[in-house]
């Protein structure tokens, strides 16, 4: 039996300190990750990525940035497993654009916060994707990759 995919779209949401917002879930013993979430149907990732920024975050009006990274990974959708491929992109918010009142779904979020680069290097808490502290580092560095890097879990 084969395992099916499910296309992911994600958003590593910077504002204008370069700090990244991730979102807290509770579920498998907690880890932080970046907003995003599986395609629906006849969606391509741009929508769904800024959906899921509606739906998470309450933010409408994004200026979405290039595809970064992506990762593939299995993992349980609904007790059953699935084949993820998340694209990540990049995309500058004001902080003050973020409005939880305004989130259509919330999906379990606990805590939505804004890490400094040195607080995602530092922190022993599991983020994903793996590796992006390092990520953000280059793109700092040497602007957007030619090609999406590919991420490990």
């Amino acid at each position: 039996m084969t395992t099916p995919q499910r296309e992911a779209a994600r958003v590593i949401v910077m504002d204008d300190a370069d700090r990244i917002l991730l979102l807290r879930y509770d579920e498998n013993g907690g880890f932080w990750a970046t907003p995003g979430g599986s395609l629906d149907l006849g969606e391509d990732h741009d929508t769904a990525a800024r959906r899921e920024l509606r739906e998470e975050l309450g933010v409408d009006d994004v200026e979405m940035g290039p595809q970064l990274a992506e990762r593939s990974q299995v993992h349980h959708v609904g007790g059953r497993p699935a084949h993820q491929v998340e694209r990540y992109y990049l995309a500058r918010i004001d902080p003050a654009a973020v409005d939880p009142a305004r989130a259509t779904q919330p999906d379990g979020i606990g805590v939505r916060r804004w890490w400094t680069l040195d607080e995602l290097r530092a922190t022993d808490q599991t983020v994903y994707p793996v590796g992006l502290a390092s990520l953000i580092t280059d793109v700092l560095a040497h602007g957007v990759p030619q090609r999406p890097v590919v991420l490990a879990g």
